[in-house]
């Protein structure tokens, strides 16, 4: 048989997610963000629980063309637009609506030769400085597509840099707001930590929100929130078993570079996971993971196929683990336990978006 590592996708959990999305802007239609293969979920896979959204986000138009091929009809939203100008064509065959950012997008579109007219969603760089127009040059901008014939509607966009922290979105909204006053069209501006934290701001009113990590049960905003403080599931599991176990001695070392000693007896299991599998090498010791549903830690140095757990929490409750036992890297347990990407992605220095995305291909993935 295979190695027992697997991937579980929670097509009821992504359903949640969304719901909680639309509870906190009952008067905005919410985009689906899936780029990066929804989030290392799998398109095919995220569908079903995504499909009540009004709309999917995304940047690549191979994923575009897998969104048309699983019947969704509705809005498309490539989030950095086209890259070259036949993208256009192909925008116009699947009815694509797309970001214009910079002037060489708006050229592109005055030589795109179409019998139907593009929906286009202007950008402003508000503050984040890394797509869109200035606020000095957003009105340019907009009248340079208002005059074209290969342009119907514009809609306006922008992107929160500090929404999940201290600084808040107030400065990147008085910019937004002045130049585009008095601009017809939807707007679309909230991330997700915006629409988690922000949507009762005054002054923020938008059409459109763009829902991206929250639809996959994790806090925009951790550690200062949890999922579990914003009442989203996890809609992915991590999970595997104990390929055996060790006795160790006070002394003792554990895996390459013997970066974690015993300080007494300890008993330690072997699970059949590693950062060949996705799963961050820099996870140092005490990095927590579920071993039957109990919280325990690793210890010791991941290694590509393999990460040692901390078996002591189970022992000294009575109960047994050893070979086959199960061991929840991240997400549900089979008796309801909850751990959270969040927590093993803050040890790593990084965020539960990383880790998703860097899910390997050799896990099997299924839905449950």
């Amino acid at each position: 048989m295979p190695r027992p590592i697997q991937a579980t996708i929670h097509t009821a959990a992504l359903h949640h997610n969304l719901e909680r999305v639309r509870k906190s802007v009952p008067d905005a239609k919410v985009w689906a963000v899936v780029k990066s293969n929804a989030y290392g979920h799998g398109i095919e896979r995220a569908y079903e629980g995504l499909r009540g959204a009004d709309g999917f986000a995304l940047l690549d138009l191979a994923e575009a063309e897998r969104v048309r091929q699983l019947g969704w009809r509705g809005p498309i939203l490539l989030l950095e637009g086209v890259f070259e100008l036949r993208d256009l064509e192909l925008c116009s065959r699947l009815g694509l609506w797309h970001a214009v950012h910079c002037d060489e997008q708006i050229d592109m579109l005055a030589t795109h030769k179409t019998q139907v007219p593009h929906r286009v969603f202007l950008k402003m760089n508000s503050g984040m400085n890394r797509l869109g127009f200035t606020p000095q040059r957003y009105r340019a901008a907009w009248a340079r597509l208002n005059a074209l014939p290969q342009v119907d509607e514009i809609s306006f966009m922008t992107h929160f840099s500090d929404a999940d922290g201290p600084r808040g979105i107030a400065h990147q909204m008085a910019a937004f707001n002045t130049a585009t006053a008095d601009l017809p069209g939807e707007r679309t501006l909230s991330n997700s930590a915006a629409t988690l934290r922000h949507s009762s701001d005054a002054g923020v009113r938008a059409d459109w929100v763009r829902a991206g990590i929250v639809l996959y049960g994790n806090a925009p905003d951790h550690p200062e929130n949890t999922a579990g403080h914003w009442g989203l599931a996890p809609t992915m599991t991590l999970s595997t078993k104990l390929l055996a176990v060790q006795q160790l001695q006070a002394g003792d070392t554990v895996g390459y570079g013997s970066s974690f000693t015993a300080e007494g007896p300890l008993t330690i299991g072997v699970a059949a996971c590693g950062y060949g599998d996705g799963y961050p090498r820099h996870c140092p010791t005490g990095t927590p993971v579920l071993v039957n549903g109990v919280r325990t830690r690793i210890v010791g140095r991941v290694s590509m196929d393999m990460v040692t757990v901390d078996l002591t929490p189970l022992l000294q409750s009575g109960m047994e683990a050893g070979f086959g036992s199960e061991v929840t890297l991240w997400g549900r347990a089979s008796n309801g336990a909850v751990l959270t990407i969040d927590e093993v992605a803050q040890p790593a220095g990084t965020v539960s978006w990383e880790l998703m995305c860097a899910l390997a291909q050799r896990v099997p993935v299924s839905v449950g």
